[in-house]
């Protein structure tokens, strides 16, 4: 998304909120602009653009915001408009979106994007890329915000399976890689049991992305010879937890845990007790690839605390390991 002028440092009010608001904000947003939305009503992704301070929030018009402001921007609220019923059958497309730079997208993804009828969208997905589409793509918003609202699996696979059967060429968008912890098994095998077409685009993963941006190498000769991938939404403790936390702590291997941020107190105490040194080198990432990118490294004992002191809040990755105190990009 382009502008004719700069709106680096400058206010922009945005006024409504429709299906392609989240890829203007973030166009704004990259651009270092200050985002203020008036809206009503928000999305899931909106919501949480908000509750996190990147966007400030108005549910009415006020005279005053707009007259100071530097930028308004007004957004349509209409949906696409009613395409005649299709005959044969759609398909279904699962894109990778990456870690968070729209940049860091593959082409084929761009691609699959611009032919869309209809992109289903999660929240970190880079929704600047969203303006690729055609004027007339629906975008549905199935963000789950954690801890907050959210579109169950069952429905989101409802909505693919509904759209394809409705003759759409349907892209489903999800940040990093779809079948790392993305459920793309699900949603693929969803399309399998209708008897949708279905292809996968791959993503890059953040798990890999995002310590590369902050000059982490998952493998160092002579440090380790290999790395573990691991979620952290529930605690080690958690009946439901499958991790062998005992286990990664003696493995030698680099671990990096995904959605682990409300976990992590929790977590190096079980490493801790487990047998893992307390200085091992550890580092927090927030918002990686992004121009907010943000790195918090401490020591293994220190590490939960640091983060939390620091205001690191979801979307971060956690890297542990003796690459973590290495530091080769600036």
């Amino acid at each position: 998304m382009t502008y004719s002028l700069s709106v680096a440092e400058r206010h922009v009010v945005v006024i409504g909120a429709g299906p392609r608001t989240a890829a203007t904000i973030a166009a704004l947003l990259a651009e270092e602009a200050t985002v203020t939305l008036v809206a009503d009503a928000l999305d899931a992704t909106l919501e949480d653009l908000a509750s996190r301070g990147r966007i400030a929030w108005e549910r009415s018009l006020d005279l005053e915001l707009v007259a100071t402001a530097d930028v308004v921007i007004r957004e349509s609220a209409a949906p696409a408009r009613d395409r005649p019923a299709a005959t044969a059958l759609g398909s279904v497309t699962l894109v990778g979106g990456g870690p968070g730079d729209p940049g860091l997208m593959s082409l084929a993804g761009r691609e699959a994007i611009e032919k869309a009828d209809v992109i289903v969208s999660d929240r970190l997905v880079p929704h600047a890329v969203l303006s690729w589409a055609g004027p007339d793509t629906e975008v549905v918003d199935v963000a789950k915000v954690p801890h907050g609202r959210f579109t169950p699996q069952e429905q989101i696979n409802r909505i693919l399976v509904d759209a394809a059967r409705a003759g759409r060429h349907v892209v489903r968008l999800k940040g990093g890689d779809n079948f790392v912890f993305g459920r793309g098994g699900e949603e693929l095998l969803a399309c399998a049991e209708a008897g949708i077409p279905a292809r996968v685009i791959p993503g890059l993963s953040s798990a890999l992305a995002v310590p590369a941006a902050a000059g982490i190498p998952l493998t160092h000769r002579g440090l380790t010879q290999g790395f573990a991938v691991v979620s952290g939404h529930v605690a080690p403790d958690d009946p439901s937890c499958t991790v062998d936390w005992d286990a990664l702590a003696t493995s030698g291997l680099t671990i990096v845990v995904l959605m682990g941020v409300r976990q992590l107190a929790a977590i190096v105490e079980r490493l801790l007790a487990a047998g893992m040194h307390e200085g091992t080198p550890g580092a927090v990432i927030a918002d990686g690839t992004l121009p907010s990118q943000r790195v918090v490294r401490a020591r293994l004992a220190d590490l939960a605390a640091r983060a939390d002191e620091s205001g690191i809040g979801a979307p971060a990755i956690t890297v542990i390991g003796p690459v973590a105190e290495l530091e080769l990009v600036r």
